[in-house]
């Protein structure tokens, strides 16, 4: 286990400090160039588009909301990267990790319009819902069908595999911290739970997330600004120990910037996904009139996540003097801090939150998978194996030590990012046009734009449902 822990390490490295932050850093600046900053112009639009509803066609048909599929990306995001994502990046990479974390989001949030704004248009017809994502762009935009393979196959591991070994590892960790439980029996029911909800199907999956999200983001928003209200005079000081941590010379000369810049991507891109193929299959299952529409939502979720959520365990655990010297690490980190800052029901209140952001994000990352699957066979019994197999994962993840699974996560989220970005950076000038024809259609006083694929005749063929 140790060698092979070795090795993991090693890719690690390679992959990002020279390949992924190059590549993460490069679209993103490209993307918000190309749109003309859509990620901070249309921020009021985004807003307004959660309250789109699938209120049109055949009432019949089941279909996912605007919200819904919101829900569901953002049960993906909003979870273990909030609380011991943000913890590790600030253990290992520092405090100014969290400057290059708000860079990665603001910056990278045009590469989540970009895919999900593509999953819409390449979206195909399903059972129950639409279906689509970065191996459906890649098989009829790209037309490399073996590319859609690969991406598919590497989602299926990175999501439905290794992230969910993180999701209920660090459960575990902090059940521990706060109750005392051991791992074995809370792995099992963690498993049991995963299995029921997951085996009811996507509708089951928006109908659990669209409740859960809301609840546990908005309690967990609301004791960390109560946190920095009482702690406000330091506020200052804390935004100054950001910055100055992210450039100041004593950092450089100890190559803590480029660890900083490290973490913070890695961490960063872990928690927001934004650019990693990930939220565009549920972006794909959306009911909208056009397909800027969910490109413009999943942009709201990278802020949600990283610029508000992040920010809240980032400055709980700054505010709380708690060390930063690695004698505590992950979510443990994120629990001593809020236990300085409110008492011994700060742990135990990380450890409820953690559970339903943590489970939540199981349930999401689940369907992630499964989405992929089905673009790889249409077999029943190997989606029904699938879900056995993320239920053996999520007991595996609980007993696994946190650096392994960490590791894990990093090499699979890694090579699934570097196939999506190669794909989306062929296929943005179709996000960029459709963006145009949504801005001019509401420019021309239409308040609700419609597309359809007439409107892009040298594609035309390659567009299912439009």
């Amino acid at each position: 286990m140790e060698l092979i822990y070795k090795w993991m390490t090693l890719v690690n490295d390679a992959l990002w400090t020279y390949i992924l932050i190059a590549m993460l850093m490069g679209c993103a600046v490209w993307f918000t160039l190309k749109t003309r900053f859509v990620q901070f112009r249309m921020i009021r639009e985004m807003i307004r588009l959660l309250g789109d509803s699938a209120g049109r066609g055949d009432k019949s048909e089941k279909h996912i909301s605007s919200f819904q599929a919101f829900a569901i990306s953002l049960a993906s995001r909003v979870g273990t990267g909030n609380l011991a994502g943000v913890a590790t990046a600030i253990a290992v990479g520092g405090p100014g990790a969290i400057f290059w974390m708000w860079i990665i989001s603001l910056l990278g949030a045009s590469s989540a319009f970009v895919e999900s704004t593509l999953a819409q248009l390449y979206k195909v017809k399903g059972k129950d819902s639409f279906i689509g994502g970065p191996a459906y762009y890649m098989k009829k935009g790209l037309k490399q069908p073996w590319m859609g393979m690969l991406f598919a196959v590497l989602i299926t591991i990175t999501f439905g595999f290794a992230f969910n070994s993180v999701q209920s590892n660090t459960i575990c960790a902090a059940i521990e911290h706060a109750f005392g439980f051991n791992h074995v029996p809370m792995g099992f029911i963690i498993t049991a739970l995963t299995l029921i909800i997951i085996f009811g199907g996507i509708q089951r999956i928006a109908k659990v997330s669209s409740v859960i999200v809301p609840v546990m983001a908005l309690g967990y928003i609301g004791l960390a600004l109560v946190i920095v209200i009482l702690n406000i005079t330091h506020l200052p000081a804390v935004i100054e120990m950001i910055v100055s941590h992210a450039f100041g010379w004593q950092q450089a000369l100890g190559g803590g910037v480029g660890m900083a810049l490290m973490q913070g991507i890695k961490r960063g891109l872990f928690s927001n996904e934004a650019g990693m193929g990930s939220a565009p299959n549920v972006a794909a299952t959306a009911f909208v009139s056009h397909p800027v529409k969910q490109g413009l939502i999943q942009t709201l979720g990278v802020f949600t996540d990283t610029l508000i959520i992040c920010t809240c365990t980032a400055f709980i655990i700054l505010f709380s003097g708690a060390p930063l010297d690695g004698s505590a690490n992950g979510v443990q980190l994120t629990q001593q801090a809020l236990t300085n800052e409110i008492g011994a029901s700060g742990g135990i209140f990380v450890a409820v939150a953690l559970f339903f952001f943590a489970f939540s994000s199981i349930i999401g990352n689940y369907y992630y998978g499964e989405a992929n699957i089905r673009y790889i066979t249409r077999r029943k019994w190997v989606v029904y194996t699938y879900r056995l197999l993320v239920g053996g994962m999520v007991l595996f993840g609980s007993l696994a030590s946190l650096d392994f699974v960490w590791s894990m996560a990093d090499i699979t989220m890694g090579l699934m990012a570097i196939c999506n970005l190669i794909a989306i950076s062929f296929l943005g000038k179709y996000a960029f046009r459709l963006l145009n024809d949504y801005r001019s259609q509401k420019r021309s006083g239409i308040k609700n734009p419609v597309f359809t694929k007439d409107k892009m005749k040298d594609i035309e063929k390659d567009i299912e449902c439009w």
